[in-house]
């Protein structure tokens, strides 16, 4: 593998870095989570295409990599979905103690 491809690489994943802290900073609701997996996901592919030399090994190991990020996806979605039926049983309760009316008894 070429140098000048390894150092392109390498800078695409300091870039990537930039935007993750970047994006850490905006005020972006529910879509921060989102956002903050494509780029983890886009990050976690350059590693793996061209640290880990996928891009010329077998078609095989790439769909089982790409099996394998597919399943993860669909764990954390189901997860994230289900989790949403129970927020309100989740947020924290702030429970006053039984202040007695006279403090000398």
């Amino acid at each position: 593998m070429p140098v000048w491809q390894l150092i392109a690489v390498f800078l695409a994943l300091i870039g990537l870095t930039v935007a993750t802290v970047f994006q850490s900073t905006l005020e972006l609701g529910n879509t921060e989570l989102i956002v903050s997996l494509f780029i983890a996901t886009i990050k976690a592919s350059l590693v793996i295409l061209f640290f880990m030399h996928m891009i010329h090994d077998k078609p095989l190991n790439a769909i089982l990599f790409i099996g394998s990020f597919i399943f993860v996806a669909l764990f954390l979605g189901f997860t994230l979905l289900d989790a949403g039926a129970y927020r309100d049983s989740l947020e924290l309760k702030v429970v006053q103690p039984d202040i007695p009316a006279n403090p000398m008894q």
